[in-house]
């Protein structure tokens, strides 16, 4: 598939606290056929840890 499916753009940045709903989110992006692009940032708003993940769509050059 040379687009991401469902009218999803091909680059992403995923959001929210460091739990298992993000990372079924990042999960499930991952089995679309999104690929990680670095690493993660995380940060601490002085009560949960929270991620952030940028995720591309794979293209042939």
């Amino acid at each position: 598939m040379s687009t991401p499916p469902d009218g999803l753009p091909i680059y992403r940045v995923l959001t929210g606290p460091d739990d298992a709903e993000f990372c079924h989110r990042v999960s499930e992006a991952l089995e679309l056929g999104y690929k990680l692009h670095e690493g993660p940032a995380v940060t601490f708003n002085g009560a949960d840890v929270i991620v952030a993940q940028a995720l591309i769509w794979p293209t042939r050059s």
